[in-house]
């Protein structure tokens, strides 16, 4: 396990310019080079204020890219900080995620470190990217989600006390196919938030009942997604 997941104290900062170059870059050049064809639907549903966990399915080394195309800092106006797996924040592809303020934990065993910074972030409105399923799945629909996400929204949630709710938005990234390759399409759909505050009770339970909501959630999505293929909303470059 990297070191940096069992610190004391886990900090996250998003780099500029770097960021704004390679927001530029990959959404002008790097997705569209690669992809046949690039569609986002249900962006309207993302709420322009406030704390959000983006919760997107997770099916390929491409996600992190897609993530940042779909809800950077050109398209909502607020920069997203990535909860990574620890074994994703090694060498150079770790460094590359933390200009983007991203940090690592372990979705098996997550430190406290670093679920009391993604309560902090979420306390202070902030956007919150966590891949829910804990790793890059194969599978089309989701089969499980780790239990961490939502025991940290609902902790975060019951911490906030007068503050403003804390929104889950459930996001699939279908590809087409199982393992993307150079010429297949995407789709990114974007779908209506989960409101925690409508998940009260003990921490256990509260977190069992949004976890199992935003696994149904994200399977409606695939499936819409792939029903739906045409329905695209344009995001600027």
């Amino acid at each position: 396990m990297s070191p940096s997941a069992n610190s004391s104290t886990i900090t996250s900062k998003v780099s500029y310019p770097f960021t704004s170059f390679i927001y530029f870059f990959g959404r002008s050049l790097v997705l569209p080079a690669y992809f046949r064809s690039i569609k986002v639907s249900g962006l309207e549903h993302c709420p322009q204020q406030g704390p959000l966990v983006i919760a997107p399915t997770h099916r390929s080394r491409w996600d992190g890219i897609t993530v940042g195309y779909t809800f950077g800092r050109p398209v909502i106006g607020r920069d997203p900080r990535f909860m990574v797996t620890v074994n994703e924040m090694n060498g150079f592809q770790g460094w590359f995620i933390r200009q983007f303020g991203g940090f690592p934990i372990d979705p098996d065993q997550p430190s406290i470190a670093a679920l009391r910074h993604g309560i902090d972030l979420l306390q202070a409105s902030q956007v919150l990217v966590i891949f829910p399923e804990g790793d890059v799945m194969r599978d089309r629909y989701v089969q499980y989600l780790k239990p961490g996400f939502a025991r940290l929204a609902i902790q975060a949630q019951k911490k906030q006390k007068l503050g403003p709710d804390i929104k889950v938005v459930p996001v699939a990234l279908d590809y087409g196919c199982s393992v993307p390759k150079q010429g297949c399409g995407l789709h990114v759909k974007v779908g209506v938030p989960l409101n925690v505050t409508d998940y009260p009770g003990p921490t256990k339970k509260a977190a069992a009942n949004l976890s199992s909501d935003l696994k149904i959630a994200l399977n409606a999505l695939i499936e819409d997604a792939a029903l739906n293929p045409e329905v695209t909303t344009s995001i600027p470059s």
